[in-house]
């Protein structure tokens, strides 16, 4: 993870347990056995008022494509269902504040559908926030137990246009913290790929992924012993 804006990802002071969970689980594990590595991509810190997601988005409608369930327009050569957010929770009374976007909105032979996960701190002060990856909802699986949300641009066991994962995910169930600035945001991109035990490649429906959270206030907050608040979110999507 890059380290920008002095937004600092800690694993300080917390046990790291050497167990494995495998990526079907619903962000804590399942008797799924892991067999590939778990990839490297973290969360990076970005200001939401100014980032510019364009890069991570596939060419827009140009009258070439094919309608989409949201009513615009797929790119064309798009061979997987569409992708939309159907729903989102509202916000915590907790000092940060989840959203979430799609930013590949079909699944192509190149890759799967895409959204990216941004959690912002909207306090005047210095939060922690653990677990650093659970709350930007990578490995994270539907309640459906049919879809799992991955970092983005890690090398998976899926064959190309199909995206169900042919393996479990090995993921270390070590405690990451992030510690976010007042005011900052991180964002993490993620892929939306079939799981193992899924029904068919990438289930159409509807399918809710929810996560749950635990913030404390001050720069040492979670990881000096403060046993912060404990806070839950999540979004459904609609592939069609």
């Amino acid at each position: 993870m890059s380290l920008t804006r002095r937004t600092i990802l800690r694993s300080g002071g917390l046990a790291t347990v050497a167990l494995l969970a495998g990526c079907t689980s619903g962000g804590s594990g399942s008797t799924d056995e892991p067999t590939s590595e778990e990839p490297t991509d973290e969360p990076t810190s970005e200001s939401p008022t100014t980032e510019a997601p364009t890069t991570d988005s596939p060419p827009g409608g140009n009258g070439t494509g094919t309608d989409d369930p949201s009513g615009g327009t797929r790119p064309a050569g798009t061979g997987g269902p569409g992708i939309i957010v159907a729903q989102t929770d509202d916000d915590t009374d907790l000092p940060v504040s989840h959203a979430v976007e799609v930013t590949k909105e079909a699944a192509t032979e190149e890759y799967p559908p895409q959204l990216r996960v941004t959690l912002t701190n909207e306090s005047d002060e210095t939060v922690q926030v653990g677990e650093g990856r659970a709350v930007v909802f990578a490995y994270v699986t539907s309640d459906s137990d049919q879809l799992t949300l991955l970092p983005a641009d890690g090398d998976y066991p899926a064959e190309a246009g199909c995206w169900r994962l042919t393996e479990g995910i090995a993921v270390t169930e070590e405690y990451r913290i992030l510690t976010i600035e007042a005011g900052e945001s991180v964002t993490q991109l993620l892929d939306v790929y079939g799981t193992p035990n899924g029904d068919g490649c990438l289930p159409v429906g509807e399918h809710r992924f929810e996560t749950s959270y635990t913030v404390a206030r001050g720069e040492d907050g979670l990881s000096g012993g403060d046993g912060g608040e404990e806070g839950s979110w999540g979004f459904s999507v609609l592939l069609e």
